[in-house]
């Protein structure tokens, strides 16, 4: 048996997510309120607006409008180095990396999945993030180390406080907490300079970070999988591997283009019983991106010992060609 399916359809990076088709949507309709993350207006727009104790700026990572204000404070300190892509830093390609953690949160993805404690849900502090969640774990990796390397390389300008980022009550060991830290724990933090700034070396560099952490956390976290539902399970290890894929277009999280993306993610949980591309309360365009996602990361593992470059820019330039179709042998 030969399963088929469109290029187009697999990640519609092609079509929907293409910078240029992005930029000629509408921005008033895809830059309204739903459009920015829960609480956006309410996270920290600088790092005085955390809170200052002991001549330290101390950041709770584990709660979700604080690690947002991580975020914020990225955004707002790169916006120079992206005024010629966008007005109001619209073109900031950090923008990805808030509205992920938004859609997480607004999905029920950061809460306790094991419901062993309230941390996330109601009844309990609704701004508290799971360390028993998966999805939460591997995004503090897109959190806290690019903040961190931030510092670094001056980008928040002379700090007159330490950061200091708080831990987790539990599985403290597998967090990293400062740039001396983290180096030590083998994940690098460098900072970068740029004599002049092109978007598509800043989307390079992005997107091998992001590579990067997924890596070093995916086998850590592995075992945090067994709390989410089967469907949920394959789903986030088939978002991990797409990544792969979506980073060799160099395709841009910009704030429009992140947008219509998640548009095409699942709106909930997956819940025992989900199966693709039928899931009832899903449009099918969400039915069959989660069911190409599927079959990429099965193909994928048939590929283990490929050489990965030569994979990779075979995807890539399938991906350039919205009318091809692809057929995996079975």
């Amino acid at each position: 048996m030969r399963p088929c399916f469109g290029i187009h359809t697999l990640l519609i990076v092609t079509v929907t997510l293409n910078p240029v088709t992005a930029a000629a949507q509408s921005e008033k309709g895809a830059t309204g309120e739903d459009a920015y993350p829960p609480l956006w207006d309410l996270a920290p727009e600088n790092l005085l607006g955390f809170l200052v104790k002991d001549n330290k700026i101390v950041i709770n990572a584990w709660n979700y409008q604080e690690r947002l204000g991580v975020y914020k404070n990225l955004l707002n300190s790169s916006a120079k180095y992206f005024t010629t892509f966008g007005s109001q830093n619209f073109g900031n390609i950090l923008w990805g990396l808030p509205l992920q953690h938004g859609w997480q949160f607004r999905t029920g993805r950061l809460t306790d999945p094991s419901s062993v404690t309230s941390c996330g849900h109601e009844g309990g502090d609704l701004l508290c993030i799971s360390v028993r969640s998966w999805w939460s774990c591997m995004n503090y990796y897109l959190a806290v180390i690019p903040f961190l390397g931030a510092v670094e390389a001056g980008l928040f300008g002379q700090l007159q406080y330490e950061i200091e980022i708080l831990p987790p009550e539990e599985r403290r060991a597998d967090f990293c907490y400062s740039v001396a830290d983290c180096r030590s724990r083998h994940k690098a933090v460098s900072p970068a300079t740029f004599s002049s700034f092109k978007l598509d070396d800043a989307l390079r560099l992005m997107w091998r970070a992001h590579i990067a952490s997924i890596a070093y956390a995916l086998p850590k976290f592995q075992d945090s999988l067994k709390y989410l539902s089967d469907p949920e399970a394959n789903f986030g290890e088939d978002w991990a591997n797409a990544v792969d894929f979506i980073a060799a277009t160099h395709f841009s999280t910009d704030f429009l283009t992140t947008n219509n993306f998640q548009a095409f993610l699942p709106q909930r949980m997956l819940v025992e019983g989900d199966v693709l591309p039928s899931i009832s309360d899903f449009s099918p365009q969400q039915n069959r991106v989660l069911l190409s996602m599927r079959t990429l990361h099965k193909t994928n593992a048939s590929f283990v010992g490929a050489d990965d470059l030569t994979f990779f820019s075979s995807f890539h330039r399938i991906f350039k060609n919205t009318d091809t179709t692809l057929c995996f042998t079975s």
